[in-house]
């Protein structure tokens, strides 16, 4: 198995600078990785260094709260596009989940699918460790009907990350209709191929070449 290729390059401290984003998109390419994952403002920066590596540029949507009003979301999305991200990951909104206004949680997740359709990968966060089970297996079918790409299971800026119960459930929910995406203290070779054995199909990591190196996998 190439791991590398189901590594998201993740940095996302809001202290990170352009010569950490710039090493980062180096060593993605290098590596052959999957995504380059950043925030918003580093979108240009990084579909720069990264054009013609074959890494994708993914930028966070409503992060890390998930409580932007939709009409931002959809902007935020729209310009990250615009500036060259091939791949979005979308906070969902928690709160209007938890209180039950799965229409307001839904449409949000909608109208970010529908305005990138043909342009852009659409995961969605669900941030599973502020949810029940069953919420995590409701918010992954809602994810479903909207149209997502990908289901994300944290941010890694809440309670906890990725564990491998999550993303077993996630997985068996989803049946092959959405991708699983486990993202949050994935810091090394046994964590990640057991992320990968629960059902996988990508990882969000800042320790990228770190997990490649332990798993003997050269750059390039």
């Amino acid at each position: 198995m190439e791991i590398n290729k189901f590594i998201d390059s993740t940095l996302l401290r809001p202290d990170a600078t352009a010569d950490e984003v710039t090493r980062l998109c180096h060593e993605a390419a290098r590596y052959g990785f999957a995504a380059v994952c950043v925030n918003s403002s580093h979108t240009r920066l990084v579909s720069g260094l990264l054009s013609g590596s074959g890494v994708k540029t993914c930028v966070v949507v409503g992060f890390p709260l998930g409580a932007s009003l939709t009409a931002v979301k959809v902007f935020e999305a729209e310009r990250a596009m615009d500036e060259g991200a091939q791949e979005l990951d979308m906070v969902m909104n928690i709160g209007a989940f938890k209180s039950g206004d799965t229409v307001l949680a839904l449409d949000d997740i909608k109208a970010v699918v529908e305005r990138c359709a043909g342009r852009a990968l659409v995961k969605v966060i669900l941030e599973c460790s502020l949810l029940t089970n069953n919420e995590k297996a409701r918010s992954c079918e809602m994810a479903v009907t909207a149209g997502a790409d990908f289901v994300k299971t944290s941010t890694g800026f809440s309670t906890g990350g990725a564990t491998v119960e999550d993303v077993r459930l996630l997985a068996r929910t989803a049946k092959g209709r959405v991708k699983v995406k486990a993202s949050g203290g994935i810091k090394d070779l046994e964590t990640a191929l057991a992320m990968i054995d629960a059902g996988a199909d990508r990882l969000g990591t800042s320790n990228g070449a770190a997990i490649a190196k332990q798993a003997g996998q050269s750059s390039s």
